[in-house]
């Protein structure tokens, strides 16, 4: 609770820049990157988080076992994006309860990046907070449950959720 007060005293960060291109069919929206991926300039850097096994089961591709840099080239090849609907926020920490000061992505500045985009799924509740501004620009959306550690179900039920996904990762 302490964090969520504080999060105004903050220093307002700012996300990632979206990993996505003309290729791109689907976009994987997660919420703001926690402190590991914003430490390591890389999506899903924490390593207890679920979102490389769980995309590299979908896609049948060994994700988890690349580099960062050849992940993201597999995902581009494979018409997957990632991004995050806050790009810039305050909040201490990891937690998304303690998000403060939110600017949300631009759609009309991922639909220039990657116009391809059928879907918009979401990684976990408060990404899916931005469903209705995606869903009145015309896309197709997905509420996935959370990656994170921070949502302690099990890995398989996780997998077996985001397989709804699975329709628009056919090549």
């Amino acid at each position: 609770m302490a964090d969520a007060l504080n999060a105004g005293a903050a220093p307002r960060r700012r996300g990632l820049p979206p990993v996505a291109d003309a290729r791109t069919r689907v976009l994987i929206l997660g919420s703001f990157p926690g402190e590991a991926s914003l430490a390591a300039r890389q999506y899903y850097a924490h390593p207890r988080n679920h979102f490389w096994p769980i995309v590299a089961a979908l896609l049948d591709e060994p994700l988890a076992a690349l580099p960062y840099a050849a992940r993201v080239a597999r995902l581009a090849a494979r018409g997957v994006g990632v991004w995050d609907v806050i790009v810039a926020c305050r909040r201490p920490g990891s937690s998304d309860a303690a998000i403060r000061d939110a600017t949300r992505g631009s759609v009309r500045r991922l639909r220039r990046l990657a116009p391809a985009v059928a879907v918009v799924a979401f990684n976990g509740t408060t990404a899916a907070s931005g469903e209705a501004t995606w869903s009145a620009a015309g896309y197709a959306t997905l509420r996935l449950p959370s990656t994170s550690p921070a949502y302690t179900r099990p890995f398989a039920e996780k997998l077996d959720a985001w397989r709804a996904l699975a329709p628009w990762l056919r090549e």
